[in-house]
């Protein structure tokens, strides 16, 4: 006879849907869910239900808002005159934590990636772009992630950008601290050599 308790599998199966989350961690969450309380069950349920209808986009950088405008936005102390485009809400969140960056953000939801039939329509290009007519804006840091798709996205709003007068810079890529060079590739030394500083 098998076990299968089918709303239990169907909680596991959600579970399972979460980007990094595998079998046994959906599992584990599903059996946590299961010895919660019903007023503990019914807080965690309102809690995902909330985050999906309250949570939207800030109608200037594209992050994360729980209202027109996003904490970043609606900071009249940061500097308007510098924007850093990153995929993804996630990457604000990390640069944030630095402590070390007072710009401002645009999030483009995504990177270009032809594999996956995601051009620059798809990702929230067109919103960086008319956001920049306002003159304001005099350096775009391009911190697109790593990878082929984060490169190609670079690329792509740095060419769209060089006729508006606009600096574009790139995140400077190395080593990472507590690493050995052994182990470390070749475009990531070339690019640490590349975007060495003075000490």
């Amino acid at each position: 006879m098998s076990y299968n308790l089918a709303p239990l599998q169907n909680l596991i199966d959600q579970f399972e849907r979460m980007q990094g989350i595998g079998n046994k961690t959906a599992q584990r969450m599903a059996f946590y869910v299961l010895s919660l309380s019903d007023e503990e069950a019914e807080v965690f349920a309102k809690a995902i239900t909330d985050a999906h209808t309250k949570i939207k986009q800030c109608k200037i950088c594209c992050d994360l808002a729980d209202e027109e405008l996003c904490p970043v936005c609606k900071d009249e102390s940061r500097d308007r005159s510098v924007i850093c485009v990153v995929e993804d809400p996630r990457d604000v969140v990390a640069i944030e934590r630095t402590h070390e960056y007072n710009g401002m953000y645009h999030v483009l939801h995504g990177a270009i990636s032809p594999m996956d039939n995601i051009g620059p329509d798809q990702i929230r290009i067109k919103e960086l772009i008319s956001r920049l007519g306002d003159g304001v804006c005099e350096e775009i840091i391009m911190a697109t992630n790593p990878t082929v798709e984060g490169e190609a996205t670079a690329m792509y709003i740095s060419r769209l950008l060089k006729p508006m007068g606009i600096t574009v810079s790139r995140l400077a890529y190395g080593v990472p601290v507590g690493a050995d060079l052994e182990y470390a590739d070749e475009v990531t030394l070339s690019r640490a050599l590349k975007g060495r500083s003075l000490i």
